[in-house]
């Protein structure tokens, strides 16, 4: 990834559209990262507002207080008042201690800032340990995973977490090449079982490798049972007429989403504000919202292409 393309908040304005930011607003931002929405929530809230952060990655936080530090150097009186926490979002409930929010914002996976850490080893581009922890600070790394499990349960972790219809080929090849030490080798051993890069998504090609670290990483971390837990506990935190604001990167995280927001419809919780996921690509049509995507933000940051934004609104009345 080039200078120009590291730690670019993905579909920033739409986020900041759909979260609805006022001045004086209590605002949650459950991945933190680089803290690149988080500052631009900053700006809107004004004195009177508030700012909650998470990240269990310390590298994120401390870079994200960094950030802050400097937007607040600049602002000056104009500055929220900002809280940052450095532990999971699913514990926003028990964190908050009952408080209500205005928005709570959610951009699931990994940051442009872990993948280019080689030494985190979330991507294969670059060699590099096979952590792929969030939190280096506690569980179970990548190495571990594919060094330890059993073939069949490791096609099944890569079935069900990358979506891989061939897991059992690539199991069976890395238990072959055990021990696998690095993000190259467990690439090399993946692309030789499966072949040369053929896969194609439009014009972008995808390496063999993609799904197999995509699942080890959501494994590794608990990713899913996180966003479940965060979904579960949103409409508890949410002030009436409050937006929740998800950016998914892959269907098994867009899907939990979708799924989140139209049982809270049905119940009468929600009132969903997009009718269908809004990508960084302009639509066809215009948006059930009307907010057009922004296709310069593709070329500006590749990551923006998979993401996908939801949003709903807290309907009054119910679970308060």
């Amino acid at each position: 990834m080039t200078e120009r393309n590291r730690h670019v908040p993905v579909l920033l304005q739409i986020a900041i559209r759909m979260l609805n930011v006022r001045r004086g607003g209590v605002i949650v931002d459950a991945t933190l990262g680089n803290a690149g929405h988080a500052s631009e929530i900053a700006r809107r809230l004004g004195p009177e507002g508030k700012l909650i952060g998470f990240d269990r990655d310390p590298v994120a936080m401390e870079l994200a207080r960094q950030k802050l530090d400097a937007l607040r150097e600049e602002l000056g009186a104009e500055m929220p008042e900002v809280v940052l926490h450095d532990v999971e979002f699913s514990r926003a409930d028990e964190v908050l201690a009952g408080e209500k929010v205005d928005g709570l914002l959610a951009d699931f996976g990994v940051s442009s800032m872990q993948f280019d850490e080689a030494e985190r080893g979330f991507s294969f581009q670059a060699e590099g340990p096979l952590d792929m922890r969030m939190n280096p600070r506690e569980g179970t790394t990548a190495e571990q995973v594919v060094n330890q499990a059993g073939e069949k349960e490791l096609a099944d972790l890569i079935y069900e977490f990358g979506e891989e219809r061939r897991s059992r080929r690539i199991a069976r090849a890395i238990v072959r090449a055990r021990p696998v030490t690095t993000t190259a080798q467990l690439a090399r051993v993946v692309a030789g079982a499966l072949g040369a890069m053929k896969s194609e998504r439009g014009r972008h090609f995808m390496h063999p490798a993609t799904r197999t670290f995509q699942a080890l990483r959501i494994y590794v971390n608990a990713e899913l049972s996180e966003i479940d837990a965060l979904l579960q506990l949103a409409p508890e935190i949410l002030k009436p007429e409050g937006r929740l604001v998800a950016i998914s990167f892959h269907s098994l995280e867009d899907r939990r989403v979708k799924d989140a927001l139209r049982e809270g419809a049905r119940q009468g919780i929600y009132e969903v504000l997009t009718r269908k996921p809004m990508t960084a690509e302009p639509p066809r049509r215009a948006s059930s919202s009307g907010t057009p995507g922004d296709a310069e933000e593709t070329d500006r940051n590749p990551r923006a292409r998979s993401a996908k934004l939801r949003a709903a609104e807290r309907k009054t009345g119910n679970r308060q």
